[in-house]
């Protein structure tokens, strides 16, 4: 990446996971980017702490929980007292599925549940939100900046051609509405602050694992192929491109 160098900062939230993961690894690998502050509910995972072993001082974990406005809100503070500004904030995290509590993909309209909407619209919707409105103080300053969230293709209305999944699909779509919202904003108070939302393709994680198999051949990717391909994207993107729907290989998504 050319985007970042020395005196450079990130923040990973959802690091302890799949493409979290991955995303710190290459942010470290990849560039001499000063610090990566790598968030996760437990900060003391063995991956986080796998990153610290072979990286030292640039990796910097940190507590949050995303479903208490609190928690993101010391997060940021946090950050913030050892941080003087971040050059790249990524959302590295999803909810599609929690088998503990009984929440799954729709497939149709009877199988909606409370529980199940809450859910997905406090880890998809929401925690971006209030992680840009805890963190944007962070990313506003005098040089370029890049507030990244994943999304997914299936958060597209255009794109909706097969129904159900019906809380994910709509808390995806609230979380790009978000994204949007926000790139207008900061093209008045936070003029040097690209907004993005991405989407990773099929990742080989834990949220997609138990829909792998309808995946075409070639379409499953690695979390340090998919966080590669993004990194690109965040790399290329310029100010013009703050509030677009973009795909891996930086294909637009239609809203």
């Amino acid at each position: 990446m050319q985007s970042l160098n020395e005196q450079s900062h990130a923040l990973v939230v959802g690091a302890s996971g799949a493409l979290g993961a991955a995303f710190v690894e290459r942010l470290l690998t990849d560039t001499p980017i000063a610090t990566v502050w790598a968030a996760a509910r437990d900060p003391n995972a063995a991956v986080i702490q796998g990153l610290m072993a072979q990286h030292g001082s640039r990796v910097r974990p940190v507590a949050v929980e995303l479903t208490d406005a609190r928690a993101i809100a010391a997060m940021a503070e946090q950050v913030g007292q050892e941080t003087p500004q971040l050059h790249l904030l990524i959302n590295a995290f999803g909810l599609l599925h929690d088998d503990k509590h009984g929440i799954w993909p729709e497939k149709k309209l009877e199988d909606l549940s409370v529980e199940g909407l809450e859910a997905n619209f406090r880890v998809n919707a929401m925690a971006p939100a209030l992680i840009a409105q805890a963190c944007l103080p962070l990313l506003n300053h005098r040089e370029r900046a890049v507030f990244a969230s994943l999304s997914a293709r299936v958060g597209s209305i255009s794109d909706n051609r097969l129904g159900g999944w019906y809380a994910y699909r709509a808390s995806k779509a609230a979380q790009n509405m978000f994204t949007r919202g926000l790139a207008i904003e900061c093209s008045r108070r936070a003029r040097r602050v690209i907004c993005l939302a991405l989407h990773p393709g099929t990742t080989d994680s834990g949220l997609s694992e138990p829909f792998q198999k309808r995946v075409p051949e070639g379409k499953l990717f690695t979390p340090d192929f998919a966080a590669r391909q993004l990194l690109t994207r965040i790399d290329e993107a310029t100010i013009e491109d703050s509030g677009c729907f973009l795909a891996w290989d930086g294909a637009p998504i239609p809203w």
